[in-house]
């Protein structure tokens, strides 16, 4: 069994950070310092948006209709945040082989999130949302190929980010104005945009929602699906189990991110339990990556994040034993 996390993680020193995933988890991965300037999941997206230009307002994130030579200065510093992680990554996993996770957010969270040009989000524009999935393929693209360059021994595994997406399919995003909400994504719909960014690694999912949609991911290529376990509906749990049965990979999140940190059988045990009822094979379980129930970047300090990355491997004991003596 192995170990990651999911991204975010308190504090504002990659480079410490750096050094302790590396040997901290099983999948190390590329931190997001959201308490740094440019440092959280949007602007990690945005500086990796070359075909697009974009500037931040204080509303957040807004198309500027400008190719990339028209980059804002936001952009250029998102980018230039991107870069200098990127030169930490290359110093401290000089030599490192094996799987290797980078974070971005996905294409209808983006398009949730952004604005347009003339004030509403890019979801409310068909052609801009397809435009913004096209730009972050491509950028996604760029991101995969500089990374293999710096470290070539690694595996690398691209992490989609889509809290949004339940929202968006839902028809629950606001508009600009605040008085309606923007229509709603069918299924076939967001499996066509989510699809996009599915190609340039194999692609875990993550949204942390009750009924996250599984099978959307699923149908667009992603090859695991990383969910909060404490969260999860019992028609979640239907959708996973076929996931799983049908080879996807369930990164699962069972350490909660805040609050009295458990110890592992306390951590492991509603997984195990679930894995029970539902009559999967135990050997499945084996192949879980065991994670946080989400990003850290809420946790109270550093070591208490540690901590909670610590106890993963614990976790992964606990689960094998059980999926023995199933």
């Amino acid at each position: 069994m192995t170990t990651t996390g999911l991204g975010s993680l308190p504090g504002d020193d990659i480079r410490e950070w750096t050094k302790v995933l590396l040997g901290a988890v099983d999948i190390p991965f590329l931190a997001e310092l959201p308490a740094r300037p440019y440092g959280d999941m949007l602007s990690r997206a945005v500086a990796v948006l070359t075909e697009l230009a974009v500037d931040l307002q204080p509303a957040g994130w807004r198309l500027t209709g400008g190719s990339d030579p028209r980059a804002s200065m936001d952009q250029r510093r998102a980018r230039s945040v991107l870069a200098e992680d990127l030169d930490v990554l290359e110093e401290l996993a000089d030599g490192y082989t094996g799987p290797l996770k980078l974070q971005l957010t996905g294409p209808w969270t983006l398009a949730a999130t952004v604005e347009l040009p003339r004030g509403d989000k890019v979801l409310a524009d068909h052609g801009a949302r397809r435009d913004l999935a096209e730009a972050l393929t491509l950028g996604l693209g760029d991101h995969v190929a500089e990374v293999r360059r710096r470290v070539p021994g690694a595996e690398v595994v691209v992490q989609v980010d889509e809290p949004g997406l339940p929202a968006v399919l839902a028809g629950a995003v606001p508009t600009a104005s605040g008085w309606s909400k923007h229509r709603s994504v069918d299924g076939p719909g967001a499996v066509e945009l989510l699809s996009l960014v599915t190609g340039a690694a194999p692609t875990v999912v993550h949204c942390c929602a009750a009924r996250p949609p599984i099978e959307v991911f699923t149908k667009a290529g992603a090859t695991g699906v990383a969910v909060d376990i404490s969260l999860l509906t019992n028609p979640a749990w239907d959708q996973i189990a076929v996931a799983v049965e049908a080879g996807t990979t369930l990164y699962a999140g069972v350490v909660p991110t805040t609050g009295p940190l458990p110890n592992q059988e306390q951590a492991a045990a509603p997984l195990i339990r679930r894995w029970r009822e539902l009559g999967l094979d135990p050997e499945l379980l084996k192949k879980v990556v065991i994670t946080p129930a989400c990003g850290l970047a809420a946790s109270p300090s550093v070591a208490d994040a540690r901590a909670r990355l610590n106890l993963l491997r614990k976790i992964t004991d606990v689960v094998a034993e059980a999926a023995d003596n199933t």
